[in-house]
């Protein structure tokens, strides 16, 4: 008897996973609830399992007194003596108890108690399992679906694939095999809620680690991961050895390496793209193929106006604008992306604005635009120390220049709109002419200016530079 419930406490442990010392306490647990059930709360009972003889032994304590009020708590010193020859008057006699004797509603009861411990044991091990497990990648089977949401078998555990979580178009059936990323453990009542995700950019990362040695290694680090989920993907990366080049890292052999993420992708596009520090050559990076011809940064307002070749702004912008918005999200400045023709049309007007202010002549309009004030509206969105600065303006100067600007906008706010292009801000956001890219290799693309991104301020200096990416097509 003693050597079979060690054998159920030891085979118990190994197969669920559970420590010793749990099983034990639920042991003790259960034989103290089923002695309540058997004789109440009255009772001063205490349960402990004897590790040398493989039991769980019930003690009932009673005091010792000379005239006992409570049977239940209390015991004559005549039948303490009989028990105990040494007891004295106020000692606690511990009375071994018989579990055969607690019946069959009570062992139901003990049972109930060990399996509910033993669930609870199960929850936590899991959660503990998976709770540092954020942020990898695990694989699982489709088990079932539930409410749009897939329900993934993960072996000791089942996790959930919410539908925001799924990528757009992407169908599984029950038994299929599921990569996906874990983005959340939580407890819960019903035990650990293991939450994945398909879209998160990190998968992108994480299976780029997987293929190529260089990163795993360290020689290749991924700066950044821009996605739109079931399209199209950019990855920045760099490498801190110059005789090693990233991106064809990233590519592999024959583009073995890229093939193998855009599979497990489902064919999603990707875009492997060179980091820089400059946040201007990295701009044009991000844009490739298309050619930059000029970029210009407006570190105040976080932007950049992106001029490209009039043929090239298609391919520049993208499908529905999903190239020049997923190269925001992964330089983090808001872009807007002009042609040549429009950009040159703009400066022209702007120069045009400088000398329609009174007092301002050829010599002080071109001063001012080589200072950067292109036109009225910097001039009117300007300080008087910041006009001072350019040759030949004077405070008097300076502030009738503010002024001037200020009422001749007011006057042409009142004009009313000719379709001639007005006046323009660098990185305020323009609306293109479409343009239609016949190109069959290049992004299907429909004009449209950039989005705004959230991202911390880069030096940079106004750069003309184009870049190569690699674009991974399946």
């Amino acid at each position: 008897m003693v050597s079979d419930l060690r054998k159920v406490i030891d085979q118990v442990s190994r197969e669920k996973g559970v420590d010793q010392a749990v099983l034990i306490g639920a042991l003790e647990e259960a034989v103290k609830a089923a002695a309540r059930k058997k004789y109440g709360t009255e009772y001063d009972l205490e349960v402990i399992y004897n590790e040398e003889m493989g039991e769980v032994e019930a003690f009932e304590f009673k005091e010792v007194v000379e005239e006992v009020e409570n049977p239940n708590l209390q015991i004559s010193l005549k039948e303490a003596l009989e028990l105990d020859p040494e007891t004295e008057i106020g000692d606690s006699l511990g009375i071994k108890m018989d579990p055969d004797t607690f019946g069959r509603i009570a062992a139901q009861s003990a049972k109930q108690v060990i399996m509910q411990r033993l669930k609870e044991a199960e929850r936590d091990i899991v959660y503990d399992d998976f709770v540092d497990r954020r942020g990898e990648i695990v694989n699982g089977i489709v088990q079932r679906f539930d409410r749009g949401s897939i329900i993934v078998n993960l072996g000791r555990a089942e996790a959930e694939l919410p539908h925001k979580e799924q990528i757009p178009r992407e169908s599984y059936k029950q038994g299929d095999r599921i990569r996906a990323y874990i983005l959340d453990v939580r407890k819960i009542s019903r035990g650990p809620q293991i939450i994945l995700s398909r879209t998160h950019p990190n998968i992108v990362a994480i299976l780029f680690e997987n293929e190529v040695p260089e990163i795993s290694e360290g020689i290749v680090q991924i700066m950044q991961v821009a996605r739109e989920p079931g399209g199209r993907a950019k990855i920045a990366v760099s490498s801190k050895d110059a005789d090693v080049d990233p991106v064809g890292a990233c590519v592999g052999m024959k583009g073995r390496r890229v093939q193998a993420v855009v599979q497990e992708l489902r064919g999603e596009k990707i875009d492997i793209v060179t980091w820089d520090p400059d946040s201007a050559k990295f701009i044009c990076n991000a844009l490739a193929p298309a050619e930059i011809t000029r970029v210009i940064v407006d570190e105040d307002n976080h932007s950049m106006e992106v001029v490209v070749p009039d043929d090239q702004l298609s391919l520049a912008i993208g499908k529905r604008g999903q190239n020049v918005r997923l190269a925001a999200k992964l330089t983090g400045w808001r872009l807007d992306v002009v042609g040549e023709t429009k950009y040159n049309e703009t400066l022209k007007d702007g120069f045009r604005s400088l000398l329609d202010l009174s007092g301002v002549g050829e010599k002080i309009a071109t001063e001012l635009y080589d200072s950067d004030f292109r036109s009225a509206r910097d001039i009117a969105g300007s300080t008087v120390e910041d006009l001072m600065v350019v040759k030949g303006i004077s405070q008097e100067k300076a502030e009738t220049l503010i002024a001037e600007a200020n009422a001749y906008l007011l006057a042409k706010s009142r004009e009313p709109r000719e379709d001639a292009p007005g006046e323009s801000e660098p990185g305020n956001v323009q609306e293109s002419e479409p343009v239609v890219d016949e190109e069959e290799n290049a992004p299907d693309s429909e004009p449209r200016s950039g989005e705004k991104m959230a991202a911390e301020p880069i030096e940079s200096d106004e750069t003309e530079a184009a870049s190569t990416k690699t674009t991974a097509d399946e």
